[in-house]
């Protein structure tokens, strides 16, 4: 049986949402990974985590799966918080990965050739005020950028520890538009072909 990891980032902030859109995004995705035969873990992070319980679930993952609302063009600072304790204590014990992949004795090998992770995959689906037009279109917010260029840090943690991309959902404009409903479907396609 595979394994799977769901983390549950969002961070709540007064005055912006609930969180009850990632969390049923999260919980969509929790049961379309168990139809497909994994056996899975989650973490909400607003709830609390332990270290040691944390290594366990990455390590075990052959999939993870983060869901986060955007904050000011990136990640919470909860889930940054979770990637400096967890990976940054992953990185520093050799865990998930064995440092940086180089070494003096071989300078063939290349930054970031470290993972031990290898085969294992992550999809990374966020929630975002900004409507697609931003990021499509020349001229606009992000000069025809995608999400996941923006949100470039966040794969390339994974990828540090050898994961390969699944790709990721976004949904657009979530309080000023109102494609939510239609947006969930779509999500839950999403995951159904991916997973």
């Amino acid at each position: 049986m595979k394994n799977a990891l769901v983390i549950n980032a969002y961070e709540g902030y007064k005055g912006i949402g609930e969180g009850k859109l990632n969390k049923s995004l999260c919980e969509i995705a929790e049961k379309k990974l168990i139809e497909k035969g994994y056996s899975v873990k989650t973490t909400i992070l607003e709830k609390g985590y332990i270290l040691e319980e944390e290594l366990e679930k990455n390590i075990e993952a052959d999939l993870i799966f983060v869901q986060f609302p955007v904050y000011w063009f990136n990640m919470p600072a909860l889930f940054k918080k979770y990637i400096d304790e967890v990976y940054g204590y992953a990185y520093a014990n050799g865990i998930l990965c064995k440092g940086d992949g180089r070494t003096r004795s071989d300078l063939s090998k290349k930054y970031g050739s470290g993972g031990l992770k290898n085969g294992a995959k992550y999809m990374i689906s966020t929630t975002w005020n900004a409507p697609v037009e931003a990021f499509e279109e020349k001229g606009e917010f992000f000069e025809a950028k995608s999400v996941d260029e923006v949100l470039i840090g966040i794969h390339k943690t994974y990828q540090f520890f050898g994961m390969k991309a699944l790709p990721s959902f976004t949904m657009h404009n979530i309080f000023k538009g109102n494609t939510i409903e239609n947006d969930v479907e779509l999500f839950k396609e999403h995951v159904q072909n991916i997973f």
